[in-house]
């Protein structure tokens, strides 16, 4: 692509069809601008079978096209007040008369014929898969509510409560990036898939999506972490700042903020590729952290640690945190993933919640052979925490409760509440925000365990880290 050509495609378009999207899209690969002009009724006369309001709108509708407008001079004009550097004509035109080419040698444009690629896929049929959300595959745990006294009014108050809490969340920022391909074939040289790009989204990750999710559930949210000085940083400071979260994000020279690649074809990932840096944030940016972080908590209901181990949360700046938060009245919510790497969830001591799976749960106890219930309370011992809802993917979460002020603790289970994820990979995260947030609201660990897996639900019914919405879960709820 050449990344500073215009390039401008006419027609009538009246009805849009899989060969004005191959046109459109290969005219976008040809330079980084692409302006459409759609003939107005009065140029197109009896070609045009469509009011032009109409035409232009669904030209405006394609996601390659940067500009429409109705043109209602000849293209001639246009080209000379546009001075595109590019015009693309469908193949069909090579062999005759093209006025525009006389237009175009006048400053050194040029013009080109093409059909666009044999293969067809719309961009935005493609996005659709990170926009859509279909409900009818979630169902409330009605025989666990049951045993918990639990009911939809109860969850909905608790709800519409998130929107008193401020909220901390500090933790590793993640860029996740779904980059969408087109299958061509096996290579002939080796036994290797070969695709082709067609379309890349981000998303907020890591904590990101956490506090993301906090604020998208209504409560007032500061976002704590450290990033490399990129462009990742600024697309997740922009994105925050859109979700309503107030980001406190320092900067470390000598690492890139965290990006996950996910290559994807016909709704499947092939490949993950991660750029990130594993090693501790300095002495001095944990010391700067701490003391915003300390300032932070003299006002807030509820901290959490979102940590995914790529150096953001040093042992000794969890240490220290912990204290102040307890200080100041804070609950604390703890998640340390080790999906791909070693982490250690047990170090997060003293907190009133913590959400691992099973893996990490044993990772942390070495406890390879033991039961859930007794790995559970061994967890629960070793990082004095007071619940721990353990994540057992399509199992669901086993909840493992303290009852009152002595040494009685009760286990249930919550089944998975979707029978058809999309995208399973932000269920913790979805998880952990909203048992938290029930839980600063007041909740019993039963209300905030069937909340989480609620939010959990919600959002591995889509693709991609989208901020949960109040109102989403709200909706299952009735």
């Amino acid at each position: 692509m050449q990344n500073d050509k215009l390039v401008l495609v006419s027609g009538h378009f009246n009805v849009l069809h899989p060969g004005h999207l191959r046109l459109l899209r290969f005219a976008k690969e040809c330079g980084s601008r692409l302006v459409v002009a759609v003939e107005s009724d009065r140029v197109a006369g009896d070609a045009a079978h469509v009011l032009e309001t109409l035409r232009l709108e669904s030209v405006q509708s394609i996601s390659w096209v940067d500009e429409a407008f109705l043109m209602d001079e000849p293209l001639s004009a246009v080209i000379e007040r546009l001075r595109p550097d590019i015009v693309v004509k469908g193949k069909e035109h090579e062999l005759r008369f093209n006025p525009e080419l006389e237009a175009l040698q006048k400053f050194g444009g040029k013009l080109i014929f093409s059909s666009g690629e044999t293969v067809f896929s719309s961009l935005d049929l493609i996005r659709k898969e990170f926009r859509e959300f279909d409900p009818s595959s979630i169902s409330m745990p009605l025989e666990y509510q049951a045993r918990h006294g639990i009911d939809a009014a109860r969850l909905t108050e608790l709800l519409k409560q998130f929107a008193k809490l401020k909220v901390c969340v500090v933790g590793d920022l993640i860029i996740d990036e779904y980059i969408t391909c087109q299958p061509l074939g096996m290579s002939q040289e080796d036994p290797t898939i070969v695709v082709t790009p067609i379309d890349s989204t981000k998303f907020i990750g890591g904590a990101g999506i956490v506090a993301a999710h906090a604020a998208g559930l209504g409560a007032s949210v500061q976002y704590f972490s450290v990033t490399g000085n990129d462009a990742s940083r600024e697309f997740a400071l922009e994105k925050l700042k859109e979700i309503g979260v107030d980001a406190r994000m320092l900067i470390d020279e000598g690492r890139p903020t965290t990006l996950k690649q996910r290559y994807r074809s016909k709704g499947k990932s092939m490949l993950r590729v991660s750029y990130l840096h594993q090693g501790a944030i300095s002495v001095a940016l944990q010391q700067r952290m701490l003391a915003e972080l300390e300032q932070a908590m003299s006002e807030a209901d509820l901290l959490v640690f979102s940590d995914f181990n790529y150096g953001c949360l040093p042992q000794p700046l969890v240490d220290q945190l912990v204290p102040i938060a307890k200080k100041n009245g804070v609950l604390l919510a703890a998640d340390s993933q080790s999906s791909s790497q070693v982490g250690d969830i047990g170090r997060f001591k003293e907190m009133d919640l913590i959400t691992p799976t099973e893996r990490e749960a044993r990772v942390s106890t070495r406890n390879g052979e033991d039961g859930l219930v007794i790995l559970a309370e061994q967890l629960r011992r070793e990082a004095r925490a007071q619940n721990v809802l353990l994540k057992l993917g399509e199992e669901g979460v086993l909840i493992h409760a303290r009852q009152g002020q002595s040494d009685d603790w009760l286990t249930d289970r919550i089944a998975a509440l979707n029978s058809a994820p999309k995208d399973v990979a932000g269920a913790g995260d979805s998880l952990l925000i909203a048992s938290a947030m029930a839980l600063a609201c007041g909740s019993n660990i039963w209300e905030a365990a069937c909340l989480g897996s609620l939010a959990a639900a919600v959002q591995v019914g889509r693709v991609g880290n989208t901020p949960l919405r109040t109102e989403e879960l709200v909706r299952e709820m009735l």
